[in-house]
């Protein structure tokens, strides 16, 4: 009998059923892993096929078409007879499936290399085969006439579908950049360089840089260091001149928007064309980013027709949004603002009298999708079912009733098709990885694509809750995302760490898979940290009030919020009160300095990455946004500056620094360190030597297992 149960026992033991374990995250799994292996299953490159309801999708790198209406599935194109093509016109094969859209329906377009193609899927050959230069940047094609611009150096050139070239700029001095982004990538500039309808003319930045100071980046991979320096224009100090040409095709002359800019340095932002190719319309902003002029211009003169209407505000006017005009009525065109304190929808003709606003409430309108067919209804994505979810809504332009269209919760992405009856939908939320799904432009569910599988199903993640709290004002709902120790158990201490960035333009809590959390949050759970992140007042995608909380006083209301996850932390009864840290990058690394000097009685511990400091360190273009200037705001700049505040440092601080950091610049880091070594405080530090703002690819898991070993060694 014994021996018998003996038998079971060990039978029981070795039970496949028992044996399977749980899997734990690796460093690599958290860092490479979420982008990769452990990525939800996704549809690659879904396209609508030009002006029809067929879709096209990459599979095993060639192109798949289905229909709306039948599982159906035909491969469209083989990624061999693309590489056919190619070897016959004597350029290299590719490895992929190149990224790719629909020009039509049988005509799809994509770069390679340098050239710039259009392959025909019925006769499987070039339509079009564009050759630039192999230094060319900035590469910005005519879809009407596929002229091509871009830019090599600071000049800027165009070539057409002979591959001849114009330049349209010529000059030896570098101080005169053209046709490149101007500002800094601020107020939605995104590109240098803007056709007009028909291609007829191009317009393009012009940026003056002699008053700008130049800034060393040391490249150490040399056999004797070399600096390369850029133009970094500090909050305070002169910046560039921005200009605006418009070069005519026909004639290949370039008249400039009331003529260049030698003395003023304002901001050209919005640039949109009219659709007769006549008028271009700029969101004019002064450099105090206090008052815009929305401007429209003769195209043949470059002078003012009029100023359309003026925006004004005691803190910041940040304009984003090109005009988009209606066909319908080409005199009319959407523009997108936060002047009634959320971004809104609002339709205005081209005199500048306001015809209507179609969105209103407290919630952001974070994309227009685009109108139907005969412009009676609009698409747009918000936040008016939750801050923290994204869905899709129709309005009808005339009676102004709006019509949700997704269904499910969670964060939703949407493409319209061309016929503008379809769209796909692509959502997640914390309990589904992945969904993609066709909607009607009536909101009704017409086939699903992908639901897709739990890519971390075989591992023990902690348990994720989202939640909010009342903000330092007492009324404020903040959101905030807890994520508990695997293997929780309530009677225990555990140390815990806040996850912080807490600036303008982001949002780190969302109805989205792992709660849109990084991976990284959920190894250190594993490691047995409670990880916390709180989006407070300052952050993105709550209405203008809530964001511009930390005008001229950046840090301080942003760190009296973070100090209400710390109450939290107090209210759970299993969080040690003595092992706390903060963590953070950029902005975030700028919080988590000042939240461990400002409360060292609450913070032991705190790793901050590429921090801002000082705040006069910083650029012209976003500084002075929050912050003014130093001169005009002394107080403001003193009180957040944490170059004051080295000597009060009691914990443990890492800070990490790309070596190479154009956004957030060296100068910051290691003026704190010197203050540091003056009163003799310790302090630790890194530096990657070859890394910009932030340390990406595989670099990033050394970095994130530094970051990991440093709690570990201090907080755990």
């Amino acid at each position: 009998m014994k021996k018998a149960i003996l038998i079971l026992f060990l039978f029981s033991c070795f039970s496949p059923v028992l044996m399977a374990q749980k899997k734990e995250l690796t460093i690599q799994d958290a860092i490479i892993g979420q982008w990769k292996n452990l990525y939800p299953e996704y549809i690659k490159q879904l396209r609508w096929q030009g002006k029809t309801n067929f879709y096209t999708y990459v599979k095993n790198s060639n192109l798949i078409k289905a229909n709306l209406s039948s599982s159906k599935t035909d491969t469209l194109v083989y990624l061999k007879d693309i590489n056919g093509v190619l070897h016959s016109n004597s350029i290299d094969s590719i490895k992929y499936f190149p990224a790719y859209k629909w020009k039509n329906k049988n005509s799809l377009e994509f770069s390679y290399k340098n050239h710039s193609l259009i392959y025909n899927i019925t006769s499987k050959k070039f339509d079009l085969n564009i050759t630039y230069d192999e230094k060319a940047e900035n590469i910005d094609i005519c879809h009407e006439n596929y002229k091509m611009a871009y830019t090599i150096d600071n000049n800027l050139y165009i070539t057409d579908k002979t591959s001849k070239i114009t330049a349209v700029t010529n000059d030896e001095d570098k101080d005169f950049v053209n046709g490149q982004i101007a500002s800094r990538n601020e107020f939605g500039i995104y590109k240098g360089t803007f056709w007009s309808p028909k291609g007829s003319y191009l317009v393009f930045y012009r940026k003056d840089n002699h008053d700008v100071k130049s800034f060393p980046l040391v490249d150490i991979t040399k056999r004797i260091a070399e600096v390369e320096y850029i133009k970094y224009p500090m909050a305070g100090m002169k910046s560039e001149h921005v200009s605006l040409g418009v070069y005519n095709i026909a004639t290949g002359k370039t008249i400039f928007i009331e003529g260049k800019d030698k003395t003023s340095e304002k901001y050209l932002t919005n640039i949109s064309w009219g659709p007769n190719e006549k008028y271009i319309y700029i969101a004019v902003l002064n450099r105090e980013q206090n008052h815009m002029k929305l401007n429209k211009y003769d195209v043949a003169t470059g002078k003012i027709i009029k100023t359309l209407f003026e925006e004004k505000s005691d803190k910041y006017v940040e304009p984003e949004h090109t005009l988009t005009f209606l066909k319908t009525k080409p005199n009319q065109f959407l523009y997108q603002t936060r002047k009634d304190g959320y971004n809104h929808i609002y339709i205005y003709n081209t005199e500048g009298k306001l015809i209507k606003q179609l969105t209103k409430g407290n919630y952001e309108v974070t994309d227009v999708l685009g109108f139907n067919l005969k412009e009676t209804n609009l698409f747009y994505v918000s936040t008016q079912e939750s801050p923290i979810e994204r869905h899709v809504y129709k309005i009808n332009i005339k009676s102004g009733k709006i019509t949700k269209l997704t269904k499910e919760a969670g964060t939703h992405r949407c493409i319209l098709n061309k016929n503008r009856e379809y769209l796909f939908d692509t959502y997640s939320n914390t309990e589904v990885p992945r969904v993609y799904n066709i909607i009607s432009s009536k909101g009704e569910k017409v086939k699903n694509l992908l639901t897709s599988a739990n890519p971390l199903k075989d591992y023990t993640l902690g348990e994720m809750k989202i939640g909010t709290i009342k903000a330092a004002d007492g009324k404020t709902d903040l959101y905030y995302r807890l994520i508990k120790p695997v293997n929780f158990d309530p009677n225990k201490k555990y140390p815990a760490i806040i996850y912080v960035y807490g600036g303008p333009h982001a949002q780190l809590v969302n109805n989205s898979w792992l709660g849109a959390a990084r991976m990284w949050q959920y190894y250190m759970a594993q490691k047995g940290y409670v990880m916390l992140t709180i989006d407070n007042r300052g952050s993105a995608n709550r209405g203008l009030e809530f964001e511009n909380a930390i005008f001229r006083n950046c840090g301080v209301n942003e760190m009296a919020d973070q100090m209400k996850g710390v109450d939290l932390f107090k209210s759970l009864g299993y969080v040690d009160m003595n092992r706390i840290g903060v963590h953070g990058w950029s902005y975030g690394g700028f919080l988590s300095t000042s939240l461990i000097i400002n409360h060292p009685d609450v913070f032991k511990v705190a790793v901050a990455g590429g921090p801002v400091i000082d705040w006069k360190f910083y650029e012209v273009m976003y500084g002075e946004r929050y912050m003014d200037t130093p001169q005009e705001n002394p107080e403001g700049y003193k009180n957040s500056s944490l170059l004051y505040r080295a000597k009060e440092l009691k914990g443990k601080l890492l800070i990490i620094q790309g070596a190479i950091d154009k956004t957030v610049v060296w100068q910051n880091s290691l003026s704190f360190i010197r203050e540091c070594v003056k009163n003799n405080v310790p302090v630790d530090y890194f530096a990657y030597p070859r890394a910009e703002h932030n340390v990406r690819g595989y670099d990033r898991i050394h970095l994130k297992d530094k970051v990991s070993h440093y709690f570990d060694d201090y907080l755990k």
